[in-house]
């Protein structure tokens, strides 16, 4: 059985992930192997794909969209198409509002947006913020305001003239209680960890696995319900609100880190799932 693992070369920062699930993979029989997802020489074959680290998509998301358009009919596809097109921008935050998910209170705005961040803010009642792009991961152009100026007026609208961005209030939670990163695979949720805040140039700092209480499991599930049965995994990163009750702060189901080295048996799980996916019919893949 042959597996491509998408991947890029050079990765930004290393994939603690991948040598666990090479080892596991092989250790069942599935000749897997890494394929930097924008070396075209990598896809002349129809080969079964496991999307997992393609981290810097987010420099091309036209080119990344199009790469998953081309091998998607050609051979099974893990997440889908359809979750991974569907993830690639942010306003997925909105449409899981819409839908009244709880998220993190989020603005976008639309690339060639010039306005004022500081009349948005006062509007909203933000004097401390998060401003990130769009289309973005890890820490990216990610920047945290607590004196919102002209300064920082001119400084947005500079980010704003190159792509469109997100502006969310900070979660003061995030330093005591800390983020939760919520691991799902095949079907159900494994464990999480409890990770610091990140902004441009810094390291982000996990923990070990830890439970989840209810009412995170209760918020993942509706997060993933409407295309639950399209996921090989996911991961929903939350936190407490203003009122102290969970909300979404990331939806990511293209390429995000499984903490697979805190949970062997998250590791075992995706391993058996995917040999599972790869001797199916591909007519009745998931």
């Amino acid at each position: 059985m042959r597996l491509n693992i998408a991947t890029c070369r050079p990765l930004p920062e290393p994939d603690v992930d991948e040598d666990l699930l090479l080892g596991g993979l092989q250790s069942v029989g599935i000749d897997a192997r890494m394929a930097a997802w924008d070396d075209p020489a990598q896809w002349r074959d129809a080969v079964p794909t496991l999307v997992r680290s393609t981290w810097n998509y987010i420099h091309a998301p036209d080119a990344f969209g199009a790469w998953v358009r081309e091998i998607a009919p050609k051979a099974p596809l893990w997440n889908s198409a359809a979750v991974l097109l569907g993830n690639l921008h942010k306003r997925y935050l909105l449409e899981l509002a819409a839908r009244g998910v709880p998220v993190t209170p989020t603005e976008l705005l639309s690339q060639g947006w010039n306005g004022s961040l500081t009349e948005l803010c006062g509007s909203r009642g933000w004097p401390d913020v998060v401003v990130k792009p769009a289309v973005g991961a890890a820490s990216f152009e990610t920047y945290r305001y607590t004196d919102i100026n002209a300064d920082v007026d001119a400084q947005v609208r500079g980010f704003a003239s190159q792509r469109d961005l997100l502006v969310q209030p900070y979660l003061p939670s995030v330093e005591d209680h800390g983020e939760r990163a919520l691991v799902w695979i095949d079907g159900e949720f494994t464990h999480a960890v409890r990770k610091t805040p990140r902004f441009a140039g810094g390291v982000e700092v996990v923990s070990e696995a830890i439970g989840i209480s209810p009412a995170e499991r209760a918020l993942g599930e509706a997060a993933l319900a409407p295309f639950a049965a399209e996921l090989l995994y996911a991961r929903v990163d939350v936190a407490p609100g203003f009122d102290g009750q969970p909300v979404v702060m990331e939806l990511e189901l293209i390429e995000p880190s499984l903490f697979l080295l805190q949970s062997p048996q998250a590791l075992e799980r995706l391993v058996a799932a995917v040999r599972r996916e790869l001797v199916r019919p591909w007519s009745k893949r998931r």
